[in-house]
């Protein structure tokens, strides 16, 4: 398949560009720094583009069989439009350009209700807190989502729970919201974006994505991801 990917060059975007080129698909990585793209290969093309900018993202989606939206940013208590206006504008060229596939990246932080099962430390202490840190980013993530599924396109929302590194792809499970787990894995994020896309998984659904084995420690993901020392997507 030919897929392009909006936030290529963050963690989540890298793999799944570094999965889909290992499948045989063709690549069409689209970042805001393209010169500081650290992967190649004669089925990439590494274009330079704000999500922001229409003209930019409709060249980027002609002629793909789908769009796969992994943007990020770290938290901000800016207000945030990437995510709304980005997908805003995906969606205008996709249906300029036929194209039907639309697989996007949210947070388990847009639909905040617990998962059976969750402890009182985390319903009430941690929870809270991470939400008030990432509120104009979870704001924006529900106004994409909104845009998504009012799209009529053939879309899935990824909702992950928090994010860290892994080594590999795992046994993870993919459930309805507030299926339980408080880790996702990148590698299991970018895993479940490429077989969405490819093998029209979950169509017309909010999915979660969680890992369940070598999942780290909460206070670990907490200094690394939510004090600002990377949580992109």
């Amino acid at each position: 398949m030919k897929l392009v990917i909006f936030g290529a060059n963050g963690p989540t975007g890298r793999l799944a560009t570094e999965q889909a080129l290992a499948e045989g698909h063709t690549v069409t990585a689209v970042t805001r720094r393209p010169d500081t793209y650290p992967l190649g290969g004669a089925r990439l093309r590494v274009v330079g583009a704000d999500v922001h900018d229409a003209g930019a993202v409709d060249r980027a989606v002609a002629g793909q069989d789908a769009v796969l939206s992994t943007l990020g940013l770290p938290y901000t208590k800016e207000p945030v439009t990437v995510y709304s206006d980005g997908v805003a504008n995906m969606i205008k060229a996709m249906d300029v350009h036929g194209v039907r596939r639309l697989v996007c990246v949210s947070s388990m932080g847009v639909d905040p209700e617990h998962a059976p099962g969750e402890s009182f430390t985390f319903r009430k202490l941690i929870a809270p807190m991470l939400l008030k840190m990432g509120r104009t980013l979870y704001e924006d993530m529900g106004r994409m989502e909104q845009i998504v599924r009012a799209s009529g396109l053939d879309w899935t929302i990824i909702r992950p729970a928090g994010l860290f590194d892994g080594t590999a792809p795992t046994d993870y499970v993919v459930g309805k919201p507030r299926t339980p787990g408080r880790f996702t894995s990148r590698n299991d994020l970018a895993d479940a974006l490429v077989r969405s896309a490819v093998d029209s998984r979950n169509v017309d659904e909010v999915i979660e994505v969680v890992t369940t084995r070598g999942v780290p420690s909460y206070a670990g993901v907490f200094v690394k991801e939510a004090l600002h020392i990377g949580n992109k997507r």
